[in-house]
């Protein structure tokens, strides 16, 4: 499995850019716009996000084998919710509030958060996810991806806030 991971240029500055603005636009919708922030995530788009995701992706591609074409949909879209899953938002919250230097918000009240808004965006991930999966080619599934991710980055920064309490 590890021997076809691969990192491209292309990945990483697709990760900078897209995860970057749609994180940006998030905090300028919270009000909460940070300079740390905005070089964290960029760092977090450009080498993690650009690692792992367009890796898990063609895992998908190759795991997905299945000739029915709706089951093999069906199970590409299942993988794809699988991952981007509560902890991997857990994750996500974790670095938005290690880069905007809130420590003290860094507890397992993240875990809780990170639940209520993947379950609140299913139907939104399910649909995002299903198209992703199966309507955009292997090529341009990252960036797709990190189109969708972008604008979940908005949802997610104000399930922070909405689910907080």
């Amino acid at each position: 499995m590890f021997k076809n991971l691969s990192f491209s240029k292309k990945d990483s500055i697709t990760g900078l850019f897209v995860y970057t603005l749609g994180d940006t636009i998030a905090t300028l919708i919270n009000g909460d716009f940070h300079w740390s922030r905005v070089l964290g995530m960029a760092l977090i788009g450009a080498s993690i996000y650009a690692f792992e995701i367009p890796n898990y992706f063609r895992w998908i591609e190759r795991f997905v084998t299945t000739q029915n074409k709706f089951k093999r949909q069906a199970a590409k879209t299942f993988w794809s919710l699988a991952f981007f899953n509560p902890i991997w938002i857990a994750r996500h919250l974790f670095f938005i509030y290690l880069f905007t230097g809130m420590y003290d918000t860094i507890n397992l009240s993240i875990f809780r958060i990170a639940l209520s808004s993947f379950l609140m965006g299913i139907p939104i991930s399910i649909t995002g996810n299903y198209i992703i999966q199966n309507l955009i080619s292997l090529k341009y599934r990252f960036l797709a991806s990190a189109i969708f991710s972008g604008l979940m980055a908005v949802y997610y920064a104000l399930s922070a806030v909405w689910f907080k309490s």
